[in-house]
């Protein structure tokens, strides 16, 4: 390989292994699993749920079994749709800006929470999307709140079975609901459920203990969701059971993960963590996620776990509270939280502000860069509430960011330049020791230090885009800030590819290619930027590195074609930028610009001559013209 191709080989090699290994790793044809799941979540809303089992009860409860376990699904006909299943238990209505739903009132369960501000696809009149559903329905996800005995006692507790007495028929940000029933043994359990104008669930249990001895109950809270739901699949984002627990720290189990763990009890495998202050266990999808909190000051006990019930497999992250002692003549309380709903920046980091919920932010999968990401992420939501779209504040980062590098790239640029300039000389040292490598190698070092040129410069531009490529590519995948954001003309989500295809005239053929051969107007015209920057530079003599350069762009338009629109949009505007930015410095050292002579070329016009060359030890601006 010739001196004065290696370090742009090298930097082209660089960005094609990690873009295929991107692409491999974390961008799978995305189009094709989103739609996938879409129509399996349509097929299952159709279907009957298989007969439940009892759900897994919280860990280390003394006495505890499948029949009295917390969450335990009622003996009640499983029906075949998700509104036969509301309509088998009487219901308390939720209304609230962001949230439509209703709470049963056998078990008292959170099981029915619909968001009312996010829908399944871009068009408006596309259904919204559905989180919670009750059991007895397909897909069955829920959450619900209790107490359980301690060992040795035979106290009757409300379960999955009781039916409760509400003082109101609807739940609202400005009226709460209390929920109250009598177990006839001298313990009146009451339950007071608020909610805000967003996602968030307050439950305050209360215990009055009219009888003559005293009782001590376990508070606990729980989500259950019967059957494995569709997922990505992605590497780069974390779907299924989360949890931050005390000084445990972050735990993220995937499904298959929770079904490997060690058997907690017959037929039920998870994990437990003791002693847990502050913090959350919940299950997350990749915009949407229901979490219960617990007392952030009091210790619990975390567990994740999986049973099989039935035909498919039930799975539950819940927590378990220190003991209540309940005096005759007294009452106690618990208070817990659920978050219900969508994974937006800000109303995570409020709820985690306001409510001190421990590391509440890592429900958002920022991932191990996430000191690039978040701050990234903030930037672009900064410019975005100024300028209304999320393109154009890609757009507008990314002349941020050439302006933070400028100076490194400027150095790089210049070092290419000067490379460039002595090409002559290079070529020369090695005619004259050609048969000399090692001499040949010395007096190259030699020159490079007496031009005060860094062969190696001309990766660094190449190196400082990709965790800024990686950060922009994680934002696009996991906010939800940046699902169905549009930008302009056809481009109506810049989460998902380019909609457009040439190989279908785009649009103008009634046919749809396979994914395959997916290349939008976007990644065409990245192509294009792509090839005029790499055209700024001269042919290389070798014919092998002539060609690769050649087909480059083309190699790179196939690839983005299944990337996010966003991150096609930055990388055209990128490139665009750093051929205004390379051909100012080229100029400026006095190197010639290739591009339109090598555009000539490629139509067969044979380029001008490019002057003199200067011989070995002259001026580097002496081949200007």
């Amino acid at each position: 390989m010739k001196e004065d191709n290696r370090n742009l080989l090298l930097a082209i090699t660089l960005s094609v292994v990690i873009l295929l290994g991107w692409q491999f790793f974390y961008a799978k044809p995305q189009m094709e699993k989103q739609q996938q799941i879409a129509q399996q979540n349509q097929q299952a809303q159709s279907q009957s749920a298989p007969a439940p089992g009892a759900a897994p009860a919280p860990s280390n409860v003394p006495a505890q079994t499948a029949t009295t376990a917390p969450g335990a699904a009622p003996a009640a006909a499983v029906v075949a749709t998700r509104e036969q299943a509301l309509a088998a238990s009487p219901r308390v209505r939720i209304d609230t800006p962001r949230i439509a739903g209703s709470i049963s009132l056998t078990g008292s369960r959170i099981d029915d929470v619909s968001l009312k501000g996010f829908r399944e696809t871009v068009d408006p009149n596309s259904p919204i999307i559905v989180l919670l559903s009750p059991l007895g329905g397909p897909n069955g996800y829920y959450s619900d709140f209790g107490w359980v005995a301690a060992p040795g006692t035979n106290v009757a507790l409300p379960n999955a079975s009781t039916v409760w007495t509400p003082d109101a028929q609807v739940l609202t940000p400005a009226k709460p609901l209390t929920l109250t029933w009598d177990n006839g043994q001298g313990l009146l359990f009451r339950r007071i459920i608020t909610v805000d104008a967003n996602a968030m669930f307050s439950v305050k249990d209360e215990v009055e203990n009219k009888g003559g001895a005293a009782v001590t109950l376990f508070p606990y809270a729980q989500v259950v969701r019967h059957g494995r739901p569709p997922t990505l699949g992605y590497y780069v984002l974390h779907e299924g059971l989360i949890g931050v627990l005390g000084e445990h720290g972050l735990q993220e189990f995937t499904y298959d993960h929770v079904d490997k763990e060690p058997l907690l009890a017959p037929g039920t495998n998870g994990r437990v963590w003791k002693d847990a202050v502050g913090g959350f266990v919940g299950i997350t999808d990749k915009y949407w996620a229901a979490t219960v909190v617990p007392d952030q000051s009091r210790k619990y006990e975390g567990r994740f776990s999986s049973v099989q019930t039935g035909a498919q497999r039930t799975y539950q992250a819940d927590f378990l509270a220190e003991a209540v002692t309940v005096a005759p003549g007294a009452s106690a309380t618990s208070s817990a939280n659920l978050f219900a709903g969508a994974k937006e920046v800000a109303a995570i980091n409020g709820y985690e502000r306001n409510l001190g919920i421990k590391r509440f932010d890592l429900m958002i999968d920022w991932g191990w860069f996430y000191f690039i990401t978040k701050p990234m992420f903030y930037l672009l939501d900064w410019i975005f509430k100024h300028v209304g779209n999320f393109g154009v504040a890609i757009l507008i980062v990314t002349l941020i960011l050439k302006g933070i590098f400028f100076p490194l790239a400027s150095k790089s640029y210049a070092s290419m330049a000067k490379m460039k300039a002595v090409q002559p000389e290079m070529m020369a040292i090695r005619e004259r020791y050609a048969d000399d490598k090692m001499k040949q190698q010395q007096a190259l070092m030699e020159l490079y230090k007496t031009q005060k040129i860094n062969p190696l410069a001309g990766c660094w531009p190449v190196l400082v885009q990709i965790p800024v490529f990686f950060a922009l590519y994680k934002i696009l995948f996991i906010t939800i800030e940046m699902r169905h954001a549009p930008f302009f003309g056809w481009i109506r989500d810049l989460a998902a590819p380019d909609p457009t295809n040439l190989f279908n005239l785009f649009g103008l053929l009634p046919f749809t290619p396979p994914s395959v051969l997916h290349l939008g107007l976007w990644p065409i015209i990245m192509g294009i930027t792509m090839f005029i920057q790499m055209k700024m530079n001269p042919e290389p003599p070798d014919p092998v590195q002539k060609m690769m350069f050649t087909w480059m762009p083309v190699f790179f338009t196939f690839l983005l074609g299944s990337f996010p629109a966003g991150l096609v949009i930055y990388w055209s505007w990128n490139n665009l930028l750093s051929v205004l930015q390379q051909g100012y410095i080229m100029r400026k050292h006095g190197v010639k610009i290739e591009l339109f002579d090598n555009l000539k070329g490629m139509f067969g016009k044979k380029p001008a001559p490019a002057g003199d060359v200067p011989a070995p030890g002259k001026p580097a601006n002496s081949n200007k013209k």
